[in-house]
């Protein structure tokens, strides 16, 4: 399948609840993780991005694959854009905090609160397949 912008994203439960993040200056919220640099593999990228915007030490023996989406894009600056986004599950982490460009981070159950607008893969993918397999309330 064709895409226009490659990105890795980890999916970090603690207590039955999904993490995710919002970003400075954006208004929607995601999982954990972020594009691709040239060279890296999705994996690489989302060690990366995980230390970058959580302080979080992952190695690559932590992560399983969950899946590869594709959707739209988000953003008025990405209209018409392909995305693919390989997702994973980390399975052991530390103390999350946030760092870098992280705004604020929720915890969320299946139930996503209406103040939130969540990324379009995790919110009709993910999410859904998450509940369906009794990870998250």
């Amino acid at each position: 399948m064709n895409y226009d912008i490659h990105k890795a994203a980890g999916i970090i439960i603690k207590d039955r609840k999904l993490l995710i993040e919002r970003s400075y200056g954006k208004d929607t919220f995601m999982a954990p993780g972020g594009k691709l640099e040239a060279g890296e593999t999705p994996r690489d990228a989302l060690i990366r991005e995980l230390k970058e915007e959580f302080q979080l030490e992952i190695w690559d023996q932590d992560i399983t694959e969950f899946g590869t989406f594709y959707a739209e894009a988000a953003g008025s600056h990405n209209k018409g854009k392909q995305i693919r986004m390989d997702v994973f599950m980390v399975q052991k982490f530390g103390n999350v905090g946030r760092d870098n460009e992280v705004e604020e981070i929720r915890w969320i159950t299946s139930d996503v609160p209406k103040d939130i607008q969540l990324g379009s893969i995790f919110a009709h993918e993910v999410v859904p397949r998450l509940k369906a397999q009794n990870l998250i309330d």
